[in-house]
């Protein structure tokens, strides 16, 4: 009989066969491939209904929420976020828990000769992303979930999650961000992700720049679905920062207030994910069920974003933030004066060299008093000593460290932390986050 080693042993091999394919770093816009492995399938798919949402920033969050806010309400949830911090199967997950490594092996080797007859058939052979695809959606069939809460790998229109008939889409915040696959404007990207947005269906759209507003509005009119706006239909009423979090009121598409939602999530922009989560759910469950405020205030109370403003250690105080666009290290900026005010941080700061790593170190500057550079396990990492000149530039050579592993940049972070009111924020990538997260927990 297989143990719980055997199972992991076999999940590392699926992963590197994985890897051997075509990156989800470097999509192939399509959905020819992914479309014919569902076929194959029988659909799986289709076989509940969906959330689906994009954005630049927020999403892995607001999936989080809206999963738990549906959960409380008694639905069985079946969700997947994109990429993962630590193990290839937390991006899966039943009832808010990630699926076993067992689970894992025994749908891929169910999908895997639907995959190789893709690979035969096909001009081109499925991505890594879309050969990933097609075991979610197997899973999520297999498990009978009553509605799947699904984000976006890359992009929209052409992900691979886009097969999905979505009853209700969410849009987050859109900004600049893999410029090289979106487009290189704000209005670009957005005609992309909007892609989403279904015939008929209801979409939750988070406050967004005056550019990106007019294509969103264009696709919602092109396509006849409902739009629901935050700050016109639904938005943060008020917000308390606390030890733990904050408390929120939210005011609903409904009408409805629910005040006094203790968010476990640090940040002025996850009382914002939470809002536009709260809509998502409300869209999903009428006309047939109204959201009772306290099933949402339990949902709410059980959330998790790990990597996310997430704290990890309290001597000194750390920090893990998986930021890795200018957009997103200004918010993770703002949330840290909004979250901890009066403490002295130190960064440790590792970045793919194919993002904008100028744009996100200038956003973080006000908020370091120092910095650490280092360089994650990824192929695609900037290497320690290319980003040190990039950061000497913006913060002076006297407030940057240079560190050759992560776990050596974390001990001088912490070596260099006022020892009464200071703290290590570890960001720059999503990678990095996770490669922390498994150094301190």
């Amino acid at each position: 009989m297989a143990t719980e080693t055997d199972w992991y042993r076999e999940l590392l091999d699926i992963e590197h066969g994985l890897l051997s394919r075509v990156p989800e770093s470097a999509p192939q816009p399509s959905l020819d491939r992914v479309s014919a492995l569902t076929d194959l399938m029988g659909g799986t798919h289709r076989a509940y209904p969906v959330v689906h949402l994009t954005g630049t920033n927020g999403k892995t969050s607001t999936s989080r929420i809206t999963e738990a806010v549906l959960r409380a309400h008694g639905l069985k949830t079946g969700g997947f976020t994109s990429p993962h911090l630590q193990s290839l199967t937390e991006r899966v997950t039943i009832d808010g828990q990630p699926l076993s490594a067992e689970r894992f092996v025994r749908t891929y080797r169910r999908v895997q000769p639907f995959i190789e007859q893709v690979d035969r058939t096909q001009p081109l052979t499925m991505s890594y992303f879309e050969a990933f695809m097609g075991v979610v959606f197997a899973a999520l069939a297999e498990a009978r979930i009553d509605v799947g809460v699904i984000e976006v790998g890359l992009g929209g229109a052409w992900d691979a999650t886009n097969v999905v008939d979505s009853v209700v889409s969410v849009i987050t915040p859109i900004d600049l961000d893999h410029q090289k696959f979106l487009g290189s404007t704000p209005a670009e990207i957005a005609t992309e992700k909007a892609g989403i947005i279904k015939p008929d269906s209801t979409v939750v759209i988070a406050r967004q720049l005056d550019e990106v507003r007019p294509v969103l509005s264009a696709r919602v009119a092109e396509v006849g679905a409902t739009a629901w706006w935050e700050d016109r239909d639904f938005a943060v009423a008020a917000r308390t920062a606390t030890d733990f979090g904050q408390v929120l009121d939210v005011r609903l598409p409904s009408g409805s207030t629910f005040g006094e939602l203790e968010l476990p999530l640090h940040g002025p922009h996850q009382a914002q994910n939470a809002a536009v989560a709260l809509a998502a759910a409300e869209a999903f469950l009428r006309p047939k069920t109204e959201l009772d405020l306290d099933l949402v205030r339990a949902g709410i109370a059980s959330v998790t974003s790990p990597g996310r403003l997430e704290v990890v250690g309290s001597t000194p105080l750390t920090v893990l933030d998986a930021a890795h666009n200018p957009a997103g290290a200004r918010t993770t900026a703002r949330a840290l004066a909004d979250a901890f005010p009066g403490i002295h941080f130190v960064g440790v700061v590792s970045i793919m060299g194919d993002k904008d790593v100028a744009g996100i170190l200038r956003a973080l500057e006000p908020v370091l008093d120092s910095i650490v550079v280092s360089v994650n396990a990824s192929a695609r990492a900037l290497p320690a000593a290319d980003l040190a000149v990039i950061a000497t530039q913006i913060f002076g050579k006297q407030r940057v460290h240079t560190e050759a592993t992560l776990d050596r940049a974390i001990a001088a972070a912490q070596q260099l932390c006022p020892a009464t009111d200071g703290g290590v924020l570890i960001t720059g990538s999503i990678v990095t986050a996770g490669e922390a997260r498994t150094l301190l927990i």
